[in-house]
C-alpha cells in the first residue's frame, strides 16, 4: 500500500466518523429518541430534560467527549459495578501503553526503519518504508528494535493492575451448598442442613434457606395475563368518543375476564407455595449464612465431608447475580456443560479466526485484479485506486465476518488452508520465520482494519443505527400511536472484550514491526473510551443496564490474552531477527520468551487466587470493623433475606392495587 492509499483510508474513516458523531449529537437531543439513548433513566422513571425546540437542538456538538474523560473510576464502580470498570480500564491500559510505545517508536524506530534502504521514489511512496521490512539484511541498527522490544515488555508488566474487591454485601456472609443428602429420619434435606452445620460449625453457623423446584409456579406465571390487561387498559385510555366507544366497552369486558383468570392463577400459586407442597420439591441446594465473614470463608473454602461429592461448598454469588434455573442442574452434570462450552468456543474460534485471517490475503487490490480482471479499470480513474486499496481490505473483512461458516467450508474443500496448517505441523521449526514474513507483510492491512474498526465501529456503536431504523419501522407500522418500548439491554462484554483484546494483540505484535500503526491505536482507544463513558455521566449509565456482574472474574482472561500477544510477538521477533541475518539478536530474544512464561506463572501464583478465593485476613479485618460499629448482627441477619427465590415471592391481587402494573413474579 502506498501513502496515498493510507491517506485515503484515513480520510474516509475520519469523514464517516465525523458524520456519524454529528448525527448522534443531533439525534440524542430529540425527545422521540429517548427510548434509545436514555432507556435506563426512563426505566427508573427519572425525568430527562431536552433543550427547547430551537436551532440549538439541531446543532451538532462534541462537548460530550471531553466530559467523558472527567468521569472518575469510583463513579463507574458505584453506578455500574466492577465489570464495567474493567472494560474502562482496558481502554485506559491501551491508551497509556500505546502512548509510551508511540513516543518511543516514532522518535527512534521509525527513522531507523525509514533510513534502512537506499532512497528510491517507489520505496518512499510505500508504507513498507516505515516498517521493519525496510531494514536491509544484517543492518546493525536492528538491535535497537530488540532494546525497544524489551522496554515495551517492561512497560506492559508495569501496566498490569489487579482490581481489588472492596465489597460489603450479603454474599460475604453466605455460602452456596450443593449435593445435600436426604435426612434418613425426616426424608427431607432442610433438617439435614441445619443438623450438619450446627454440628460442624457451631460458633459461626446462623441459618439456611433451601431452594425448590419452582417450574410449576413458573408455568402458572401471570405475566402474560398482566401484559394483556395492561395493554388493553392503555388502549382503552387512548380511545376517543364516538365509534370507538363500543370497542372500548368490549375491551373492558375482556379486562374483566382476564382479571378473573388472574385471581385464579394467584390462588394456585399461593397453594403451590405452601409448606406441604414445597416439601416434595426440595433441591439438593441451599444458601447457608454465617455470623461472620470468617465463618463463611472457612466453610466455603474447605472440604466438608470425606466424600468430596457431598456437601460441596462455595462462596455465594451476589443476590442479583443468582441464576436460579442453573442451580437446579445436578452438580455431577456440570462438567458435561463445561466440556460443551469449551468445544463450542473452539469451533467458533476455528470458524472465525482462521478464515478471516485467510481472506484478508485476497482483500488487497493486487489480488483482486488477479481474481477479477475487470477491476484493473479502476487504475485508470484518478484517485479511485487509492480509495479502493485503502478502504477495501477492512471493508471486505467486516463483511466477511457474516459469511465465515460458509467460507470456511469452501476453503476446506479447496485444500489450500489445510495445506498451510499441515506445513506448520510438519515443519514446526519454520514457524517463527514464516510467521515473521507473514506478519511484516500485512502491516498495511491491519492499519486500515484499526481505522475502520475504531473510527467507524465505535461511532456506529454510539449512534445505534439498527435500533433507530427498527424504532422508525415500528412507529410507522404496527406500533403507531402506542407508547414506545424502552430499548434496555446489558453491556455486551462478550463482544467488546474480544474486539478490544484483538486490537491490543495487533498493537503489541506490530509495535516494533510497524510503529506507524501505534498512533492509530491511540485514536482507537481514545474514541472507545469516550464512547462508553459519554454524556454528562456515562453511556453505560444512560443506555445499558447491569443485569449480571461477575465482580471482575474475567480479568484473568484479559491478562491471558495479552500474555499470548506478547508471546506471539516474541516468536515473530525471533523469526524476524533470523530473516535479517542477526542470529545473536534472535538468540537473545529466547530468554525474553522464557521470562514472559515465568512472569505469567508468577501472576498465576500471586494474583489469580484473589479471583477464586477469599482472604481470611481481609474477612477478619472487616468483621472487626463491623463489631466495633455494632453492625455485625444486622449484616448477617439481613444476608439470608436477600436470597429470596422468585417462585416463593408472595403474590396477591386486588382491583385497586398496583399488581396490574408490576409483574407478579420477578424474572428468573
Amino acid at each position: 500500500m502506498n501513502s496515498q492509499s493510507l491517506l485515503a483510508s484515513v480520510g474516509i474513516n475520519i469523514g464517516l466518523a465525523m458524520v456519524i458523531l454529528f448525527l448522534f449529537s443531533i439525534l440524542k437531543k430529540q425527545p422521540s429518541n429517548a427510548a434509545i439513548y436514555y432507556p435506563r433513566p426512563l426505566s427508573k422513571r427519572h425525568p430527562i430534560t431536552f433543550p427547547p425546540f430551537s436551532l440549538r437542538r439541531f446543532s451538532p456538538s462534541f462537548s460530550w467527549i471531553p466530559r467523558a474523560f472527567r468521569v472518575t473510576e469510583d463513579e463507574i464502580l458505584q453506578t455500574n459495578g466492577l465489570d464495567a470498570l474493567i472494560v474502562i480500564r482496558l481502554f485506559k491500559f491501551g491508551i497509556n501503553f500505546f502512548t509510551v510505545c508511540s513516543s518511543v517508536g516514532l522518535l527512534i524506530l521509525l527513522p531507523i526503519n525509514f533510513g534502512g534502504q537506499p532512497a528510491s521514489s517507489d520505496s518512499y511512496r510505500s508504507v513498507d518504508s516505515c516498517t521493519i521490512s525496510n531494514i536491509k539484511t544484517g543492518f546493525g541498527c536492528i538491535l535497537c528494535a530488540c532494546g525497544l522490544y524489551l522496554s515495551m515488555d517492561y512497560t506492559f508488566y508495569i501496566g498490569i493492575q489487579q482490581v481489588r474487591n472492596l465489597r460489603h454485601r450479603p454474599d460475604q456472609f453466605t455460602t452456596l451448598v450443593r449435593e445435600i443428602p436426604v435426612c434418613g429420619e425426616h426424608q427431607a434435606r432442610g433438617c439435614c442442613v441445619d443438623h450438619f452445620f450446627s454440628k460442624h460449625h457451631p460458633y459461626s453457623y446462623h441459618s439456611y434457606k433451601m431452594l425448590y423446584d419452582g417450574k410449576d409456579i413458573e408455568d402458572l406465571s401471570a405475566r402474560y395475563v398482566h401484559e394483556k390487561v395492561q395493554g388493553l387498559r392503555k388502549k382503552c385510555e387512548g380511545k376517543k368518543h364516538g365509534k370507538e366507544s363500543d370497542e372500548c366497552r368490549d375491551d373492558l369486558l375482556k379486562i374483566t375476564g382476564l382479571e378473573e383468570k388472574l385471581e385464579e392463577l394467584c390462588r394456585k400459586i399461593r397453594q403451590l407455595q405452601s409448606e406441604d407442597m414445597l416439601k416434595g420439591k426440595e433441591l439438593p441446594v441451599a444458601f447457608v449464612t454465617f455470623k461472620s465473614r470468617w465463618g463463611a470463608a472457612m466453610a466455603a473454602q474447605t472440604q466438608q465431608h470425606t466424600n468430596p461429592l457431598l456437601w460441596i461448598t462455595e462462596m455465594a454469588p451476589e443476590p442479583s447475580d443468582v441464576s436460579w434455573r442453573n442451580l437446579s442442574i445436578q452438580y455431577k452434570i456440570l462438567p458435561v456443560y463445561k466440556i460443551g462450552v469449551i468445544l463450542a468456543a473452539t469451533l467458533l474460534t476455528i470458524f472465525f479466526a482462521v478464515p478471516v485471517t485467510a481472506v484478508q490475503g485476497i482483500a488487497k487490490f493486487e489480488k483482486l485484479k488477479k481474481w477479477f480482471p475487470p477491476a484493473m479499470a479502476i487504475e485508470f480513474i484518478p484517485g479511485l485506486s487509492s480509495v479502493v486499496t485503502g478502504y477495501l481490505p477492512s471493508a471486505v473483512l467486516k463483511g466477511f465476518i457474516y459469511i465465515v461458516p460458509f467460507a470456511m467450508l469452501g476453503m476446506a474443500k479447496l485444500g489450500s488452508l489445510l495445506d498451510e496448517i499441515g506445513e506448520y505441523v510438519s515443519h514446526p521449526k519454520n514457524l517463527p520465520s514464516h510467521l515473521a514474513a507473514l506478519v511484516s507483510s500485512q502491516a498495511d492491512f491491519f492499519m486500515t482494519y484499526i481505522l475502520t474498526e475504531g473510527l467507524s465501529g465505535f461511532s456506529l456503536e454510539v449512534l445505534q443505527p439498527g435500533l433507530l431504523i427498527w424504532d422508525f419501522i415500528k412507529s410507522q407500522t404496527y406500533c403507531r400511536g402506542k407508547e414506545k418500548d424502552l430499548y434496555l439491554y446489558s453491556l455486551q462484554y462478550f463482544r467488546i472484550i474480544p474486539i478490544v483484546s484483538l486490537s491490543i494483540l495487533i498493537g503489541i505484535v506490530y509495535a516494533v514491526i510497524a510503529p506507524l500503526l501505534l498512533p492509530f491505536l491511540i485514536v482507537y482507544f481514545f474514541l472507545g473510551y469516550a464512547v462508553y463513558i459519554n454524556q454528562a455521566n456515562f453511556y453505560i449509565q444512560d443506555v445499558y443496564e447491569t443485569v449480571y456482574d461477575t465482580c471482575g472474574t474475567f480479568w484473568p482472561f484479559i491478562h491471558h490474552y495479552i500474555i499470548v500477544a506478547i508471546i506471539l510477538m516474541q516468536i515473530t521477533m525471533i523469526g524476524l531477527f533470523g530473516l535479517k541475518s542477526k542470529p545473536a539478536a534472535s538468540v537473545s530474544t529466547i530468554p525474553l520468551l522464557l521470562l514472559t512464561i515465568m512472569f505469567n506463572e508468577y501472576c498465576k501464583i500471586r494474583f489469580l487466587p484473589a479471583f477464586r478465593s477469599h482472604s481470611i485476613q481481609n474477612a477478619v479485618e472487616n468483621d472487626e470493623l463491623d463489631e466495633k460499629s455494632s453492625e455485625m448482627e444486622h449484616s448477617f441477619d439481613k444476608a439470608i433475606e436477600e436470597y429470596r427465590q422468585p417462585c416463593l415471592v408472595p403474590v396477591s391481587f386486588t382491583q385497586s392495587d398496583s399488581s396490574l402494573y408490576q409483574p407478579l413474579i420477578t424474572s428468573w
